[in-house]
């Protein structure tokens, strides 16, 4: 991903308040993925800023698409619990789900890109 440049050559720099709502993209994904609505929380605030900023746009973009692949993880891995190998892997998932929001939200924070891993981007 990369941001427009100003006429003067360089990298444009986000806002803190273009930082405080990209950072919002992912954090909140993750509060409120407690009551599996994980997806709202970033195609809110896509919705709401991402016309106003190509920044907070692309981290919204990004953690909608990771919510998305996050839903269907978790009901792969809920239905093999059945088989019981869906014991280990949705344990597995949730700590690399967390941990991926945690970085995503950290990047934001900082002003930098970020790609989730593991991520088909069907939301461009």
């Amino acid at each position: 991903m990369s941001y427009p440049y100003p006429s003067g050559g360089g990298p444009v720099v986000p806002r803190d308040d273009e930082r405080n709502w990209a950072m919002a993209s992912h954090v909140l994904s993750f509060v409120s993925a407690w009551f599996a609505l994980g997806l709202f929380a970033p195609l809110i605030v896509l919705l709401v800023k991402g016309g106003d900023s190509s920044y907070v746009r692309a981290h919204a973009v990004e953690s909608l698409n990771f919510q998305i692949n996050a839903l269907v993880y978790t009901v792969v891995f809920g239905l093999l619990i059945f088989l019981g190998i869906g014991l280990v892997l949705l344990p597995l998932y949730g700590v690399f789900y967390a941990a991926c929001v945690i970085l995503g939200t950290m990047r934001a924070s900082q002003g930098v890109d970020f790609r989730y891993p593991l991520t088909l981007r069907l939301v461009h």
